[in-house]
């Protein structure tokens, strides 16, 4: 009796295909590198399909990031997801056949064939993650050198000097090298973009 309650419970927490359930996020699952593509595809469908009351938004989360790399920075957009593609909407027979039929489409994140729902506190982290991504001071840096990578020092007191990377810290933009000065190893802190590969 009990398990007759329960899997009735877990029916009407996830209807079938073609019962309509409310609107919530669904993730589904792209061709790595087509998630623009697919997003385009799939707003394309809602459009001509004349779906908008069904699907109601396509994301694919991106963060800004400040790249470093020979000693300029270049503001460039990351994808948060790879892979992942995040579709706001009402799962009906007709919103899952658009979605699963958009070319680059292989799929609904859930378990078995059937899509689930984001839960409503991982909408929440996605979308705050966002917003906070979108201030000027969230912006991270991303700095492309390695430790042992030798390196010439751009700016500064021991601008010209070649040393290696010793350590990085991604959160503060900051690289320590190791510079050889009056024939001693001399530890350096520098901003990643005072730097360039050798």
């Amino acid at each position: 009796m009990a398990n007759q309650a329960g899997s009735s419970r877990a029916r009407r927490n996830r209807p079938e295909v073609g019962e309509s359930e409310e609107r919530a996020w669904y993730v589904i699952h792209t061709y790595s590198g087509y998630e623009n593509k697919v997003k385009a595809n799939l707003e394309k469908r809602v459009d001509t399909m004349s779906m908008e009351h069904q699907i109601f938004e396509v994301l694919v989360p991106m963060q800004d990031e400040m790249e470093v790399k020979d000693g300029k920075k270049k503001l460039v957009q990351h994808k948060v997801f790879p892979g992942y593609v995040l579709v706001d909407m009402s799962l009906t027979d007709e919103s899952w056949y658009v979605v699963r039929n958009t070319p680059g489409v292989t799929g609904f994140v859930g378990p078995g064939s059937r899509p689930s729902p984001l839960p409503p506190h991982e909408v929440e982290q996605v979308m705050a993650h966002l917003q906070a991504g979108a201030s000027e001071e969230a912006v991270r840096t991303r700095i492309d050198f390695s430790a042992g990578q030798p390196v010439r020092l751009l700016s500064g007191a021991f601008a010209g000097f070649v040393g290696n990377v010793e350590e990085i810290d991604q959160e503060k933009a900051k690289v320590w090298v190791s510079v050889t000065m009056f024939g001693r190893e001399t530890r350096v802190e520098v901003d990643a973009d005072q730097l360039e590969e050798v």
